[in-house]
């Protein structure tokens, strides 16, 4: 199995296992991910104009997006605790949708690469603002995570266009 292809959570006798970081070199990491929430346009003008019953949508979501990036070890077993620099959580309104866009970038200095915690931060992001909202529109949709471009490590760097772009060839 080529190198790249390899499973590197799951040891050579099929367990899985936390990777040893130990050796790698301490680079500085970035990872972007990115996903929705669709709603009805009457839940988004709610949200917009603050008068959801749970109060501010957008401030509280993206502060659990915060706090869930940082939470990631405790959440995904073999994710390594990390001494996150940078956690930031974008949300914006889309009438296409209609409803919200995410997206969280995560950023150290460190052995291991951010991309799950940015992808934590959007889907508790997402989750939040769900549950904001809920009682005016059970009916919403959460969808598009995904990760969009991660930099630094071993493996240098990547984004969602290269993959895509590789994967139509």
């Amino acid at each position: 199995m080529a190198e790249e292809a390899r499973l590197t959570h799951i040891s050579a006798s099929g367990e899985a296992h936390m990777v040893d970081v130990a050796d790698k070199a301490e680079t500085v990491r970035v990872a972007t991910a990115a996903g929705y929430v669709r709603m009805r346009p009457e839940t988004l003008a709610l949200i917009r104009d603050g008068n959801a019953k749970k109060g501010d949508v957008i401030g509280t979501a993206r502060l659990a997006g915060i706090m869930a990036a940082k939470q990631t070890a405790n959440l995904i077993p073999l994710c390594h605790p990390l001494m996150l620099s940078k956690v930031s959580v974008e949300i914006t309104e889309d009438a296409t949708l209609p409803g919200l866009r995410v997206q969280a970038t995560v950023k150290l200095t460190g052995k291991t690469g951010v991309e799950m915690e940015a992808l934590t931060a959007v889907s508790v992001t997402c989750l939040t603002i769900y549950d904001m909202a809920k009682a005016a529109d059970k009916g919403m949709e959460i969808g598009g995570i995904a990760l969009l471009a991660k930099s630094g490590g071993k493996s240098g760097d990547w984004t969602r266009s290269q993959a895509e772009s590789k994967a139509d060839t």
